[in-house]
């Protein structure tokens, strides 16, 4: 299986939860999961209902079966103090660059350099063993940028890499590009049976093959339930009123009488019907742009609660049920 899941998505499609889920998800049966966020926004932290996350790895869940979920928000300035002190040992004089300013100015000269942290951070945990050899963790998910940057986002080491020729720097780069194009890696992305969520995920892989980054599967989230069958939405499209006004009647509901509370109901009755036709066929429609793309899908509920603690655990268990996605080959 592959051991970095990264996370993408329309903003509002969900992706921060999908991404928690799924961590849930892989932590179960014994094994322990990394959740990383990189935007410093703390949803990992408001979805499992705990304070906001340091730059710390930390236990926030237990799966069932007893596995572990770890999570981490990445801070890009706190990244680079790492990396200087890992790669130019510079100890109190990194502390002192902080206050001069320099670490805002080292990222935003150098073109993609934030990003190359941010992702080396999620790839250094991937490649972490313990003393045995065994990984630290047997997976690290990350609740990655938007769709329309996650290829710059994963994509940008490539820049890097080009800019700096020798040194540490061009050493870093190569190894998080090793992780993020190698089976290791599968990049989901998360959609809603929307005209826009659905173009906008057509287009992202489209982008992501093209730059040769692995394209996992697609998360179909919010999905609402079937209401009425093949055959009860045909009719619903053309029912008339008399009908229904007397179907309501002998239901009980209102009388027979003209003007009567059954026959008030039918024009709402008939409205609803016919938006809720309207919805099934744009979503079937959806449906197979998804399948065109030829990758597998996994359909997610509409949480009516809202995504807390227990809708967590009900998708975590959804999606091993339908089974986690792997990158094509």
């Amino acid at each position: 299986m592959s051991r970095l899941h990264v996370v993408s998505g329309k903003g509002g499609t969900g992706k921060t939860t999908v991404a928690a889920a799924l961590a849930l998800a892989l932590a179960e049966e014994g094994r322990r999961s990394l959740l990383v966020e990189v935007e410093g926004r703390q949803g990992i932290a408001q979805l499992f209902e705990t304070e906001a996350l340091p730059y710390e790895e930390r236990k926030i869940a237990v799966a069932p079966g007893g596995g572990e979920v770890f999570a981490l928000a990445i801070d890009a300035e706190r990244a680079l103090l790492d990396y200087l002190q890992m790669f130019y040992k510079l100890g109190g004089a990194g502390r002192a660059l902080k206050k001069l300013g320099a670490i805002d100015f080292a990222t935003t000269i150098a073109p993609g350099l934030r990003d190359v942290l941010l992702t080396g951070k999620a790839c250094e945990a991937v490649r972490r063993k313990r003393k045995d050899g065994r990984p630290v963790y047997d997976h690290v998910v990350m609740d990655a940028p938007p769709t329309g940057r996650i290829t710059r986002f994963l994509n940008v080491n490539d820049e890097v890499a080009g800019l700096a020729r020798i040194g540490p720097i061009h050493n870093q780069a190569q190894a998080v590009m090793r992780v993020l194009k190698s089976p290791e890696t599968a990049v989901h992305l998360v959609t809603l049976l929307e005209e826009m969520p659905v173009q906008e995920t057509v287009d992202g892989v489209a982008e992501l093959r093209a730059a040769g980054l692995p394209v996992g599967g697609i998360f179909i989230n919010m999905v609402r339930p079937e209401i009425l069958d093949e055959e009860a939405l045909a009719r619903a499209g053309g029912t008339e009123r008399a009908a229904v006004a007397g179907a309501l009647s002998r239901a009980g509901v209102g009388g027979a009488r003209r003007g009567g509370r059954a026959e008030r109901l039918v024009g709402p009755l008939l409205e609803q019907a016919g938006e809720h036709v309207e919805r099934v066929r744009l979503e079937s429609a959806q449906r197979k742009e998804i399948a065109g793309l030829g990758l597998p899908s996994r359909e997610l509920e509409l949480l009516s609660g809202g995504a807390d603690l227990a809708g967590l655990y009900r998708l975590a268990k959804d999606i091993r049920k339908q089974g986690i996605p792997e990158a094509a080959a």
